[in-house]
């Protein structure tokens, strides 16, 4: 089960993206806009190339620099996925319908 979270947009205009899994147990991430909702199975970001899925298990923030718009997981990864901005729209629709 999603929880919706306070959003931490990044006030900077970043443009760069890259994703580095280390052994599927972290994850570090450049070019989040927001945080969109995250709990200890799932994290949905909002990042310069669309909206990021990641699900797994025992998830936490390890690092988080909303200046710099850079996300450090760790955990049990098991999928990492993206969404075009049109899928991306609906599922954010969706938690925000279930999760207000």
């Amino acid at each position: 089960m999603v929880q919706e979270h306070q959003r931490y947009p990044s006030p900077t205009i970043q443009t760069e993206h890259f994703v580095r899994v280390n052994n599927r147990r972290t994850i570090e991430i450049s070019g989040v806009k927001e945080v969109d909702s995250f709990d200890n199975e799932e994290f949905l970001l909002q990042t310069v190339m669309g909206y990021m899925m990641i699900r797994g298990e025992n998830l936490q923030i390890k690092n988080l620099d909303v200046e710099q718009g850079n996300v450090a997981i760790k955990g049990k990864i098991y999928e990492l996925s993206y969404m075009d901005e049109q899928q991306g729209d609906k599922t954010k629709g969706l938690f925000s319908k279930l999760f207000k």
